[in-house]
């Protein structure tokens, strides 16, 4: 018996697209729409503000120890 056939290929396509319509569904409602709260969400602004903050300090913890004196 093999594992792949003419109903598992349906079935797995079936899944497939049900999977990506509803993940496109899910995407347009995270966008903000065009109104009142046009532009970025408070999720989003709080994101940016971690990576950012983080990259900062990444950046800042990595340049300390790399520059040594040749003396």
């Amino acid at each position: 018996m093999s594992i792949i056939n003419r109903r598992n290929a349906v079935l797995g396509w079936s899944v497939w697209q049900i999977a990506k319509a509803t993940s496109k569904r899910k995407a347009k409602q995270a966008v903000p729409g065009k109104g009142d709260h046009a532009g970025l969400n408070k999720g989003a602004v709080a994101g940016l503000g971690a990576a950012t903050v983080a990259a900062l300090l990444f950046w800042r913890k990595k340049s300390d120890g790399s520059f040594t004196s040749g003396s």
